[in-house]
């Protein structure tokens, strides 16, 4: 007959089972914290990532026109952590708001890129601030890329 392996603390079982139980247990969450870390984000050093000048620039070109409602946020939402995308979206429901208001239909805005500064503060990390110049105002865009599994992920962005 077949007998269940009784319950951990159960009268029935020996103090050699119950250590035997604990040190599988054990082993098990390490083996998850190991698996964790190497299966997880892994940061990535400067020179296993490419330039991030052009991603910084396509980045921003987009960013503008998402808040203006002429593309998608789910298009940049793979270049973006889940904090950005989280605050971009409250912004774009902010700006579709204020157009519904003003009574206008989006459209794709005309910009041009102006200055671009990239700074290094460590390895695996760029902060960067664009000038965008459309008809009426000049914006600034200031960015955060971090580099994760060998590619550059924006953990920051704000439109000033």
């Amino acid at each position: 007959m077949n007998q269940l392996p009784a319950p951990a603390g159960s009268p029935g079982q020996t103090a050699a089972e119950r250590t035997e139980r604990a040190e599988r247990a054990e082993r098990a969450e390490r083996e998850k914290f190991l698996q964790e870390d190497f299966f997880g984000v892994q940061p990535s050093t400067r020179q296993n990532l490419p330039d991030p000048e052009p991603l910084v620039v396509n980045l921003t070109r987009c960013v503008i026109e998402v808040l203006a409602g002429a593309r998608e946020l789910d298009q940049i939402a793979r270049w973006v952590s889940d904090d950005v995308y989280t605050h971009l979206l409250k912004r774009v429901v902010l700006s579709a708001r204020a157009r519904a208001v003003k009574g206008q239909r989006p459209q794709r805005p005309t910009i041009s890129i102006g200055r671009v500064h990239i700074s290094e503060p460590r390895d695996g990390v760029i902060e960067a601030v664009v000038i965008v110049h459309t008809r009426a105002r000049a914006r600034a865009v200031a960015l955060r890329l971090e580099g994760l599994d060998n590619r550059w992920r924006a953990s920051a962005i704000n439109v000033l």
